[in-house]
């Protein structure tokens, strides 16, 4: 059973026993109205998935399948829609997800050859689900508790302006520019960048405020005021690794007629925008042995995103806590395709960060 978050899953009354036909009867309710958006009429069902019964006989497995509250009908329409319940049985019976074609693993594959540091492959990884689901994709920043300082580096811009170099075990550069209120010699920035080194390289995250506020008292003289400003610029790079952080990307595919999971968009994008809705849910996200975990609907307990689902993968980077990328959108998603392609990236992307 694919991993249902912090609600602990949506259990049937008939103690998880659905016949088979009533089984098939939803999954082609679930895949129509993925498909069509529009609610799925006994008549339908007969006409596109070849039933060898009749219309009559698909009633009875939909108004069974209605009394267990897997499907519900919008208006007085013969039609029905899945529900939260509908979908979560579906998703957990599912037997088999859908391929990436050829075109899909090539993007993906193309993008994760040609990245760079972290902050790129994220960026570019988040992208790119984006545009294999059309829903909105994030990913989650890993978390630094367990990475190390690999190294510092001072450039000289001018005589008193330096770019200050932050070098992470997982390889991720951070850079602040920094005026040093005094003319630096070479050999002046190349004592800093030692002691610098000397007394940060290999220490975590976690420790370095410490190390650094010894810095300015420990330093010559001549070296106060120029080694005061590059450990502030240090430690507001150390700050930054150590706080949460997520990238989204496809926020418009919201938008798009048909798609807009939420009768206020507009709210909903705000949220986004802010991330801390996401950031406290991607974080409390239950996953299964697998890494995957899946809120649908009101299975969410954030009451904007009662009409979404959200599904995440994770993903590992050496010297880090794993983390989690995924996708929200409506309940109406292609779950299939969308498993697949969430821990498609998700694959690909703890290869590339620990190649």
């Amino acid at each position: 059973m694919l991993a249902s978050g912090r609600s602990g899953g949506v259990s049937l009354n008939s103690q998880n026993e659905i016949p088979s036909r009533s089984l098939e009867v939803l999954r082609a309710i679930v895949n129509d109205y993925i498909e069509t958006s529009e609610p799925v009429g006994s008549k339908t069902l007969v006409e596109r998935h070849g039933f060898e019964v009749s219309a009559a006989t698909i009633r009875n497995e939909m108004a069974f399948l209605e009394e267990e509250q897997l499907i519900v009908a919008p208006h007085t329409s013969s039609g029905r829609v899945p529900t939260d319940k509908g979908y979560r049985l579906f998703v957990d019976r599912l037997n088999e997800v859908k391929r990436l074609s050829p075109s899909e693993r090539l993007a993906i594959e193309t993008f994760m050859s040609s990245s760079a540091d972290l902050d790129e492959v994220l960026s570019g990884a988040v992208q790119t689900l984006a545009q294999l689901t059309n829903q909105v994709a994030m990913v989650q920043y890993p978390s630094l508790g367990r990475a190390k300082i690999k190294a510092i580096e001072l450039v000289p811009i001018n005589e008193t302006r330096t770019l200050v170099v932050l070098v992470s075990d997982n390889d991720r550069v951070q850079q602040h520019m920094v005026n040093a209120h005094q003319v630096l010699s070479i050999e002046d920035v190349a004592e800093l960048r030692a002691r610098f080194n000397a007394a940060l390289v290999q220490q975590p995250f976690s420790s370095a405020v410490s190390k650094l506020e010894a810095f300015e008292t420990n330093s010559p003289a001549h070296l106060k005021a120029a080694a005061s400003v590059v450990a502030e610029a240090v430690q507001l790079m150390v700050d930054a690794n150590r706080q949460e952080k997520i990238i989204l990307a496809g926020t418009a595919n919201l938008a798009r007629q048909g798609q807009s999971p939420v009768a206020n968009l507009g709210e909903l994008l705000d949220a986004l925008e802010q991330q801390v809705v996401m950031m406290r849910l991607i974080a409390e996200m239950k996953t299964d042995q697998g890494g995957l975990g899946l809120l649908i609907g009101k299975e969410n307990n954030i009451e904007l995103l009662s009409q979404t689902s959200v599904l995440v993968s994770s993903y590992e980077k050496p010297g880090s806590e794993i983390a989690k990328l995924g996708v929200l959108g409506p309940t109406r998603m292609d779950y299939a395709h969308h498993i697949t392609a969430v821990r498609a990236v998700a694959s690909y992307l703890t290869k590339t960060l620990g190649a």
